[in-house]
């Protein structure tokens, strides 16, 4: 029997079929529902093209996610396959929902392949696994960031050992012992170790590795002695030339400038300056991250955007101050240029790391909207900037810096649209206007903090495991410091400085610093400043930033869909935290012990120990006293005593054997072992052992106890696949 709505819901067309005995009537609310949902998604007629840059980025990023390499020909289809539906909708023109269709879907499938074609076109030569002492020719090219080991130089290789030219890398990363430090340009020899850049300290942690393949960086190592003098055969390929001539202005600055202000304040403003951070004290690094103002220390879209802006204001400014000027020359396309050219400068100077070449490049697209009469900050820019950064580097889709930056900019541009233009009195006396203006100023700086940090929270959380409670108000305090002292200080002090003028802004800016480095301590000793955060399953942080784009892109009240999706690393149950770590080399273990990690040697794989640590949401400082009373340890290995929360033992030495009584205690008192060395058939018989080989093939682990009393391995290269930056892929 088929019975027809009546009334309102047969005028709207609805009809109902089915075994009914009643007659049933549509309910009027439900096709006043659809017209509504209809209506808002007509509004977004002028803003489906916003949403190009996020397929062209979910495009890229799905080609990061898959466990193996795509074989080349497959990025070159998908060119052909994205350019043929972009030719089909320009010369057919469908309508406006199929049009939107074509586009995205050609996007998605153009950040496919072209993350696929530069995967292909960077490929360079990687040193082996596990290399032995060589004798290192070659150029310096910059002074990279200091690790636990020491300073660390980025070397372009000439010879390396008896390598043929074929597998000698592009760039390698070697640590220097103390004493000597070569200056970039200098061409050196030194006695080095070279192995392949290192895989994920923790499985599905940061990647060196892939960053390292995409900016050609083949090998790290350390250095067995000083470096020497090195006569080369034939001078350097003229674009290495320039590189290191710049990146030697840029170190000598670096120089000049801890010498004007010593290292307290100067390392920090070296940092801001030229990239160099190699002389900030640690302590103030660990202060900086822990206030939430670590983002000043790496040149990205703030440091570009003040530049720029301060170039921008003052150079209209003075143009204003000329009436003559004034009337024959379009000042805010003049400051507009050479802010623009500022911009260009300021990334030179600063080494043009990846972070600076993607703000450059968004603040580049701002002046440019401004010297063709568009508006400058806009969605729309801001769109234009993402795809010009995810085709040029498509791989930036997978780093930190690229998902927070463009987060938080979208976020900030978003609230700007919403924000209400305030009303000016006309009549109102002075104070009253200076009030009202300061608590404008007040509420917008508080709002653009609070949104912009809401923005980068999932990203905080899921990266780096850490929340900064007082955030708010050390980026508060801090930015009209930097704004207005700071940064200006830094930009005419490194200007003026060649000319011998550059002591006084450099001294304001070294106030300024202090003037931070009081804030950032100041709410680092506060009670809670720093909150250890577990990361969320990987799927989480994909949706955290759709979400956020759907609450920054959407326009009406249905933009609040996005909100429970932004909130998915906060609201998303944490996968299970495992029971042990233990490092790629099997030099280091961790065990979980409640809400702390108790690690077996805390003076090896520090970085990877408290890597996991935060990543499980455990605290790495927690179980330093935990490990003598739960475990016997010495310098060659430990074992579990009775009592403690994992009965995990581990031996990591390779040059001596254990004693037979030790290596018995061992096995007699674990369920599992973890051995450094190759396993020898018959060490500990009936047990399970994690040998050297195992950690060869499968690199670091995690470590799970079942309830039926086995264990279950989590390894990094798993989560890795077969790519061209993993270690022992075919594809290299």
């Amino acid at each position: 029997m088929e019975i027809e709505g009546s009334g309102e819901a047969a005028a709207h067309g609805v009809a109902w079929a089915g075994p009914l005995s009643t007659r049933i009537r549509q309910l009027p609310s439900l096709a006043l529902t659809g017209a509504w949902v209809a209506a808002q998604a007509a509004r977004q007629a002028d803003r489906w093209t916003l949403w190009t840059p996020v397929a062209l980025g979910s495009g890229a990023g799905l080609y990061f996610a898959l466990p193996r390499e795509p074989q080349p020909w497959i990025g070159w289809l998908g060119v052909a396959v994205a350019g043929a539906l972009l030719a089909a909708a320009a010369r057919w023109r469908p309508g406006r929902a199929l049009m939107a269709a074509m586009v995205l879907l050609a996007a998605g499938i153009g950040g496919f392949s072209v993350a696929k074609l530069r995967t292909d076109h960077v490929r360079s030569p990687t040193a082996p696994l596990k290399g032995p002492p060589a004798r290192l020719e070659g150029w310096v090219v910059d002074i990279a960031s200091p690790g636990q080991g020491g300073r660390r130089l980025l070397i372009a290789p000439a010879h390396v050992g008896d390598w043929p030219a074929t597998a000698t890398p592009t760039r390698v990363r070697v640590t220097l012992k103390n004493g000597y430090t070569p200056s970039p340009g200098e061409p050196i020899s030194l006695l080095v170790i070279l192995n392949a850049p290192p895989q994920p300290a923790s499985p599905g942690s940061y990647d060196f590795a892939r960053d390292a393949y995409f900016q050609s960086v083949g090998g790290v190592g350390f250095a067995l002695g000083t470096p020497q003098s090195w006569t080369p055969d034939a001078p350097a390929p003229w674009r290495l030339r320039l590189t290191m001539r710049i990146n030697a202005t840029r170190w000598a600055l670096t120089r000049r400038i801890i010498e004007a202000l010593g290292v307290e304040e100067g390392g920090l403003a070296a940092a801001m300056t030229t990239g160099h951070d190699a002389f900030i004290p640690p302590q103030q690094v660990a202060d900086l991250r822990a206030s939430g103002l670590a983002h000043i220390t790496s040149i990205s879209g703030l440091h570009m955007a003040i530049v720029g802006g301060f170039v921008f204001a003052a150079l209209r400014l003075l143009i204003a101050a000329i009436p003559w000027l004034a009337l024959r020359i379009n000042g805010k396309k003049l400051a507009a240029a050479l802010a623009l050219a500022a911009v260009l400068s300021y990334l030179v100077l600063s080494g043009w790391p990846p972070p600076a070449e993607r703000s450059a490049i968004t603040a580049c697209i701002a002046f440019g909207a401004m010297l063709v009469d568009r508006q400058a900050i806009s969605l729309h820019a801001l769109a234009v900037a993402a795809i010009a950064v995810l085709l040029l580097q498509p791989e930036a889709v997978t780093q930190p810096g690229f998902q927070m930056s463009f987060a938080a900019t979208a976020a900030l541009v978003a609230l700007a649209e919403l924000w209400p233009r305030s009303v000016r009195e006309i009549n109102a006396p002075w104070p009253i206007r200076a009030v009202q203006t300061l608590g404008a100023w007040l509420t917008a700086a508080v709002a653009a903090s609070f949104v912009a940090g809401a923005a980068t929270g999932p990203f905080a959380m899921q990266h780096f495991n850490r929340i900064s409670t007082w955030g708010l108000v050390s980026n508060l305090l801090s930015d009209p410091i930097s704004t207005f002292l700071m940064m200006p200080g830094l930009a005419l002090g490194a200007v003026l400085a060649p000319f011998g003028w550059g002591d006084g802004p450099l001294a304001v800016a070294g106030f300024a610093i202090r003037m931070i480095n009081w804030v950032s301590h100041t709410v680092a000793e506060a009670p809670f400043s720093q909150i250890t955060v577990a990361s969320g399953p990987n799927w989480t942080l994909a949706a955290a930033f759709l979400g956020l784009l759907w609450l920054c892109l959407w326009k009406g009240p249905l933009r609040w869909i996005g909100l429970p999706f932004a909130l998915a690393v906060s609201l998303t149950p944490k996968p299970a935290t495992p029971d042990a770590w233990v490092s790629g080399d099997g030099a280091a273990l961790a065990v979980r012990s409640a809400k702390a990690a108790i690690l077996f040697r805390p003076d090896v794989k520090l970085f990877g120990a408290d890597l996991w640590a935060r990543r499980r949401g455990l605290d790495p400082s927690g179980g330093a006293e935990l490990r003598d009373l739960a475990y016997d340890c010495d310098h060659w290995s430990c074992l579990p005593k009775p009592g403690a929360p994992v009965r995990i033992a581990a031996a990591w030495n390779v040059k001596r054997e254990l004693k037979p009584e030790r290596l018995a205690a061992i096995c007699d008192n674990a369920e599992l072992i973890v051995l450094r060395d190759r396993f020898q058939p018959g060490t500990c018989p009936g047990k399970l052992v994690l040998s050297g080989e195992d950690f060869e093939r499968g690199g670091s682990a995690e470590l799970f106890r079942q309830p039926d009393g086995s264990w279950k391995a989590l390894w990094a290269q798993d989560l890795r696949g077969r790519r061209p930056w993993t270690w022992g892929a075919d594809l290299r």
